[in-house]
């Protein structure tokens, strides 16, 4: 049965269905899916895959941080992956219905007078598409441990500089792509304005992470090449460490390349509506990134913190050098 057979009434007079909105009186039963915003209905077997796994990654991160008392790491990988969690909670809801937008209406309230008003759908676009970002927020802390651990001197800024700066500008990429998915939500994804800004905060997010890898090979270069006695051996636990710190960052960097290519077109562009390439260059590469950065946590190779520790509460090393052996 084609779909004009199969969806009569839709067909018989398009102009007079909304496919989404707060007015939206589409639904499966009487509109096609093709004619959503995202033109297809959610994997429900996929989302449920990734919720669950975003909900173990959380409970190990949430572990870690409380064992190695790597407050802010931990802190920001939970909330990434809540942020995961909730995104992907959404998509399973549009799996229900992929056109309500009253029966999935998430209300945020941002002060006694201000109250900002998402969907579900805004909800899956905002979340899943700044979890990430948290990710980001947790992997430029390492830095600052790695120069404190090999040895500031080696280092070209001191080991706050990378917080302060790089901190700040994921902030500002989190604000960007928030707003952009708000705008979205409320305009039933006919937004170019909501679209410019989620890929301005895209790009801000890929700028800052490709300085942030060159800032760290500078680093890595200026430690191969030094010659003095005071240059450590490094254990093989710190190398792993490096490896799957290294290969989460690429991972995230690749993702954030899909999604800048995603949204270019807006959300009648093809990629937007191959959720193929979405579950294995967003699902896939994000969730591989959140247990690369459990293997790569900073707490078994730097120990507990010291109070004395320049920085936030968990940048301490605590006795770095006894690590040489390990």
């Amino acid at each position: 049965m084609d779909q004009a057979s199969k969806f009569p009434q839709f067909y018989a007079d398009p102009d007079n269905w909304v496919v989404y909105g707060p007015d939206a009186n589409c639904t499966l039963a009487l509109c096609p899916v093709t004619a959503g915003v995202y033109q297809y209905r959610p994997s429900i077997a996929a989302n449920v895959v990734f919720l669950v796994l975003f909900g173990i990654a959380m409970i190990i991160h949430a572990a870690q941080g409380l064992k190695y008392r790597t407050f802010t790491f931990g802190s920001l990988m939970v909330i990434g992956c809540i942020s995961e969690i909730l995104g992907y909670g959404g998509r399973i809801l549009l799996w229900q219905n992929p056109f309500s937008f009253n029966g999935f209406l998430l209300q945020i309230n941002t002060t006694q007078e201000t109250r900002i008003t998402l969907t579900w759908k805004g909800m899956a676009i905002v979340c899943i598409t700044f979890g990430p970002v948290w990710y980001t927020a947790a992997i430029y802390f390492t830095l600052s441990k790695i120069v404190i651990y090999l040895g500031p001197h080696y280092a070209r800024f001191p080991p706050k500089f990378y917080y302060w700066v790089f901190i700040p500008c994921d902030i500002l990429s989190l604000v960007l792509q928030a707003v952009g998915g708000a705008l979205s939500s409320t305009s039933s994804g006919g937004s170019r304005t909501a679209v410019d800004v989620s890929i301005v905060g895209l790009s801000w997010q890929v700028f800052t992470l490709c300085v942030f890898i060159a800032l760290s090979l500078e680093f890595a270069w200026r430690y191969t090449r030094a010659r003095d006695a005071s240059r450590r051996v490094l254990p093989t636990k710190f190398k792993c460490f490096v490896g799957f710190l290294s290969l989460a960052i690429l991972l995230i960097l690749i993702r954030c390349v899909y999604r800048i290519d995603e949204l270019s077109d807006g959300y009648s562009g093809p990629l937007i509506h191959d959720e193929g390439l979405f579950i294995g260059l967003e699902g896939v590469m994000v969730i591989v990134a959140a247990y690369c950065l459990s293997i790569a946590h900073p707490g078994p190779v730097f120990g507990w913190p010291k109070n004395e520790a320049s920085g936030p509460e968990d940048l301490g090393v605590n006795n770095a050098r006894k690590t040489e052996s390990a």
